[in-house]
This record gives C-alpha cells, structure tokens and sequence, in this order.
C-alpha cells in the first residue's frame, strides 16, 4: 500500500504495485538419467517467490520456474491418493505439477470513481503443494526375461556394450539392465534383461512385481530358457502365468522364445524334444548359444520384425497427463461443539491473501465470503457473534458487522 508523493503535487494517489507471481515447479525429462537416486537425499522442492510490488505501480519480477529432470519413464503419482500426475516417457517432455502464486495487488488496482484512497492491499496468492511418489520403468524396445540363471544378461552382454553382472547362481541380477544393440547403419533395438522372475512374482515375492514393472514398459519379449534346466516347458508356463497374473497384456505380448546353452553336451537332442513339444502349443522354439554367440543376430532380427508389426498407436501408447478438476468456489462446513471449520479452495486462498490487521482488507474478505455464499451458510449453520470460524491457517471472531461501499 502506497500513495504517490511528491513536491508540489497535492494528494497524490494510490501507487501501490503489485507482487510479481511465484516460480512454477516443473518436471522434465532428462536423458542423461537413468535412476531417481538423486531424490533419495533430497525429498523437499521449493520454487522461488516472486518479488514485492513498490511505489509508482512498480511490478515485482516474477521468480524463474524450478526445473526439476528425472530420467525417461519416470511416472509422477500423487502420493495421498496414488493418482498418475503424469507419465513422462519422450526426451525433452515437460510439465508443470506446482503452479505459482499470482503476485498481491497493490492499492492502484483498488482504486475506483467511489474509492478513490484504498487503503489496502492483497497478500500474494499461496502456491501450490504437493507430496509425490515418483517411479522409474525402464523403456526399452525388446525386453529380455526368463528364470533365474537362464542366461539373461550374458544375452544382453553377447549383442550388446552393456556390461552386466554375471556369475552361474540365481538372482545375479538386482537391477534392470539396458542396452543397445545395432543390426545394421538404420536399425538398433534398446533391450533390457529383466531380473529373474519367481513363482508369487505378481504379488511382490522375491521382488517381482518390482521387476514386472519394467517389463509393462517393453513392447517385444525374449523368452530365454535355461538349457540346464530339468523342465524347460514348465519354466515357461510358470513366467507367463506370473505375468498374465500381474497384468493381463503382458502375458499378450509378442515373444520369442529361445534354448540358451546350445554349447552343453547333448543339447542337440534336447533341443529337437522341446521344438516338438513347443510345436504342440503353437509356439515356435528358436535355439543360441550366449557363450559362442551363437544364432544371435537371427534372434535381434526376429525381435525387429515382431517390433515393426506392432501398430503404431499399439507401440505409442501412454499413460495420459492428468490435470485436476476441482471446483474452487465449492465449499464445506464442519460443526464442532467449540468453534466452525470453513473449507474450501477459493475462501482458504482468500483468507491466505488477506491483510489481516488492516480495516478495509477484513471488509473486503466479508464481501467473499458474501460472494461465495458461506455468509449464508453459516447463519444457517447458527453462527451468532463472537463464535469462532477456521479458514485455513486463520481463527477469525464472527461478527455482523459490514459495510457495503466498493
């Protein structure tokens, strides 16, 4: 609140300006990331406010957006009611989840033919809060699963420059690992070996559901068998059933489905006695060796005529960005023995907004409430003079009292 004051100028008026808006808090997509390890230590975000108004209808700056990156395939959920915020998957895609508050008004903007002198002004509108859950699923083309052991990531590691963990017992693999793997100058497919599945997986036995996950995220599956295994058949049966159970479009995949450990004595005979029994269920059986890398190219080719078959909305398809859609004049009132609690997100804003220890700030917040029609519902309600109201932050004292100039 400021009055124009000058040599030889004689009540001057009002030239109070307003509150620059406060910084938004942005979530874009960074593809140098791959882990949101970086939100293990730091867990609170908070964007700049912007700057005060001053004399001469000057305008405060508005603060700069706090940009916050996490890796491709972060999905945002709204921590309280798990709802998705939004599924960022493209490079370089954004949005904002927290949005600003709008500067005060200083006492120019009040000014009118019947007001000429306000003498008041408005607190900067409160910015948005939000507590979230952030989960990563890997994005890959082809993704790679099997039994503990199968022979998963030394597949990875055979097509691929990824360097995964690899030791002859189960459960190596703790973490999805990614590669790339080039067929020619034009075609490259992203793979990703799954950790090895378990039965119970769909409901989080052994981290499975963890894992499953990630594998929501591919569009093709190579199924690897283990060689050693005692019944290859049932191995597979198993992890298909686990992925049906945990969504049933995983289990509607398109998979290829591959012996490893071709380099083992009698794999020949083995192989020729499973291609059969596959045959049977309509589900041809291809062959490889990760150790002598063996058929590999074959299988990377068939991936990529499975990938290229899927249709392209098919192959496309997110989760959408949702917005909120809330009511902000919508209001409710809780009767308790000692006082009333008024909630809402227009009034509480308004409350937040006000300058409490100033006479025509308090005058004009009866007028919200007027507006809104809380006046109303609370004599409604058998609000009587001096009972105690809640709004937001703010315990206020009733009163009749009101003035109804502009």
């Amino acid at each position: 609140m400021h009055f124009r004051k000058e040599k030889f100028v004689n009540r001057g008026g009002p030239d109070g300006g307003d509150g620059g808006r406060g910084g938004d808090i942005v979530f874009s997509v960074n593809p140098n990331m791959n882990t949101l390890f970086k939100f293990q230590h730091n867990r609170s975000y908070v964007a700049e406010d912007g700057k005060g108004g001053g004399s001469s209808n000057k305008t405060g700056r508005s603060a700069d957006a706090l940009v916050i990156d996490v890796p491709p395939g972060t999905i945002i959920h709204e921590k309280e009611s798990d709802r998705v915020l939004a599924d960022l998957t493209q490079l370089g895609q954004t949005v904002v989840l927290c949005k600003g508050g709008r500067g005060g008004r200083g006492n120019a903007r009040f000014a009118n033919s019947r007001h000429q002198a306000p003498r008041m002004a408005e607190r900067g509108e409160p910015g948005q809060e939000l507590k979230l859950r952030l989960e990563l699923k890997l994005i890959a083309d082809v993704g790679i699963i099997g039994m503990p052991n199968a022979g998963k990531s030394s597949l990875l590691a055979a097509v691929t420059n990824a360097k995964p963990k690899i030791a002859d017992y189960p459960f190596t693999t703790l973490v999805p690992n990614l590669g790339v793997a080039v067929l020619d100058e034009e075609v490259s497919l992203v793979l990703a070996d799954i950790p090895g599945l378990i039965e119970g997986a769909h409901r989080g036995v052994g981290l499975g559901d963890t894992f499953l996950r990630h594998v929501q995220r591919t569009k093709v599956l190579i199924h690897v068998l283990d060689g050693n295994s005692q019944d290859a058949l049932a191995d597979f049966s198993q992890i298909n059933t686990e992925l049906s159970l945990f969504d049933p479009k995983l289990g509607q995949k398109p998979q290829i489905v591959v012996l490893n450990k071709m380099d083992l004595p009698d794999m020949e005979e083995k192989y020729q006695d499973l291609t059969k029994k596959f045959k049977k269920i309509n589900i041809p059986l291809m062959s490889c060796s990760t150790l002598q890398k063996k058929n590999l190219t074959e299988i990377l080719w068939k991936a990529y005529e499975l990938l290229k078959a899927i249709p392209a909305e098919e192959a496309g398809e997110e989760l959408p960005l949702y917005t909120a859609e809330v009511d902000e004049r919508a209001f409710s009132i809780e009767k308790k023995e000692e006082n009333f609690i008024v909630h809402g997100v227009a009034i509480e804003r308004a409350a937040a907004m006000t300058y409490w220890d100033n006479y025509e700030s308090i005058r004009r917040f009866q007028r919200i409430l007027q507006a809104l029609g809380i006046t109303e519902a609370l004599r409604g309600q058998g609000v009587e003079e001096g009972d105690t109201v809640e709004i937001g932050d703010f315990e206020l004292s009733w009163t009749e009292e009101f003035d109804s100039y502009e």
